[in-house]
């Protein structure tokens, strides 16, 4: 089967890319403040009824909250993280390719190659599509299962010329998820850490002494923005190359990167203590700029002077906005337009 990736997929992906990587340069100058929203679904955020107080402008020149009020159920440190693994074992394929779904109903599959041309690992569902890249050294992913319950099509693919591709090996499944949160409680492609990682063990050193989950949340989200800078310079350097994938450790170490270096980071730091936690990429208004940021899943109420945070709804956590220490061009949840969930 011969496959031609356009405009319902590679260009998807490849538009992504282009897109994210030429605006990163403009996160952190557009200034704003992160804000409140109330999507039903994981899937869906692109209209906000999230309670913002009197936002941005209240905040310090250097972009810090108030000491404000945590609120949410309590919170207990678990004994490890979940993991996501790929069991070659009960993997299936054909043709030197692999596809792990054994662990589908935990929100996540794997795939391995061994090929030397390039290589894709293709994620359907109804008219969305995800694509990844493969390496051909036989090194597995993981990858979200982030659509929900449903029929899922998998599928390494080979490239041929330019943006076509030859299908390598697929297969469907139907997926039935534990939850809606299983998918953004793992490290994925996008997310990658394990309980040895030195994000893994900062968060857990942010969390000691925290009463319930909105003082994780606030203790996470102030060291990052405080922490973190903006490098405009590897923004400069990506906006040449497509393909990203970030590292939360590497961000932490370098103590610098790009937006979807910050959400990384802010991810790995919130599953790995059980909070569920997505990076999302898509559009911030009035500018149209390709963008990265993470909603979280609280059921208790954090109030700050920044952001509220609903009870038990997704709420938009944007790091980089507020890292770059104020303004108001993000002050609103209808501003933002979420394209890709990981």
């Amino acid at each position: 089967m011969s496959v031609v990736l356009t405009a319902t997929r590679i260009q998807r992906c490849t538009l992504v890319a282009f897109a994210l990587l030429l605006s990163m340069c403009l996160c952190a100058c557009s200034g704003g403040s992160s804000d409140g929203s109330q999507p039903q679904e994981p899937q869906t955020s692109n209209s906000s009824s999230g309670d913002i107080s009197s936002t941005s402008n209240q905040t310090s020149e250097g972009g810090e909250l108030d000491a404000g009020e945590t609120s949410g159920p309590a919170f207990e440190m678990p004994a490890s993280i979940e993991t996501a693994t790929f069991d070659a074992n009960a993997a299936i394929g054909a043709n030197d390719a692999l596809i792990d779904t054994s662990n589908a109903s935990l929100g996540y599959v794997g795939a391995s190659a061994q090929n030397a041309a390039k290589l894709k690992f293709q994620v359907i569902k109804g008219e969305m599509s995800y694509n990844y890249d493969l390496s051909g050294d036989g090194t597995p992913i993981i990858c979200p299962l982030n659509m929900g319950d449903g029929s899922y099509t998998l599928a390494v693919l080979q490239n041929t010329s330019g943006n076509n591709y030859v299908e390598v090996f697929s297969t469907t499944i139907d997926v039935a998820l534990e939850n809606q949160f299983v998918p953004f409680l793992r490290p994925n492609i996008y997310c990658d850490y394990t309980d040895d990682s030195a994000c893994v063990k900062k968060a857990r050193e942010l969390a000691q002494g925290a009463q319930n989950e909105g003082d994780v949340a606030r203790a996470i989200y102030e060291w990052i923005t405080e922490s973190i800078s903006y490098d405009t310079g590897k923004a400069a350097e990506l906006a040449q190359t497509t393909g990203y994938y970030p590292h939360p450790d590497d961000t932490l170490s370098s103590k610098s990167g790009v937006c979807f270096d910050y959400a990384s980071l802010a991810a790995a730091m919130f599953r790995s203590l059980g909070i569920p936690c997505q990076i999302i990429t898509g559009y911030v208004s009035p500018d149209n700029l390709y963008h990265a940021w993470n909603m979280v899943y609280l059921d208790g109420q954090w109030v700050s002077v920044q952001i509220t945070i609903n009870p038990d709804t997704w709420t938009r956590i944007d790091t980089t906005f507020a890292a770059s220490g104020g303004g108001s061009t993000v002050g609103d949840g209808t501003t933002y337009t979420d394209r890709y969930v990981y």
